[in-house]
């Protein structure tokens, strides 16, 4: 793995209380799992940083090593992997993904 790729990935984890690793944007997302992920988090009311990892092939790349996790999206909360789009999901309907939130002091 790329060092200056990983390290750009922890700065960026690091550096935003939630960020949503995604393909596309939020407004325009360009898979329909990452479109679930940014519906879930719009619905909690909470603002988050977003890297588009089509316009960013090598964190694309080196991402899912880095998070042993193999697809896109991936929400982190306060610098801990949350999941992708069906965790998400399930953590929302649950009521739980609102608490990691609230947990995180984020609201």
């Amino acid at each position: 793995m790329s060092e200056e790729i990983i390290a750009q990935i922890k700065q960026q984890i690091e550096s935003n209380p939630i960020l949503l690793f995604m393909k596309g944007s939020p407004r325009e997302p360009l898979c329909g799992f990452s479109a679930r992920a940014v519906q879930i988090l719009s619905a909690c009311g909470q603002r988050f940083a977003y890297v588009d990892v089509l316009a960013h092939p090598d964190i694309r790349a080196h991402l899912p090593r880095y998070a042993n996790w193999p697809t896109f999206p991936q929400l982190w909360i306060q610098g801990e992997l949350v999941g992708g789009s069906d965790i998400l999901s399930d953590l929302y309907e649950q009521g739980e993904l609102q608490k990691m939130i609230e947990a995180a002091g984020l609201v």
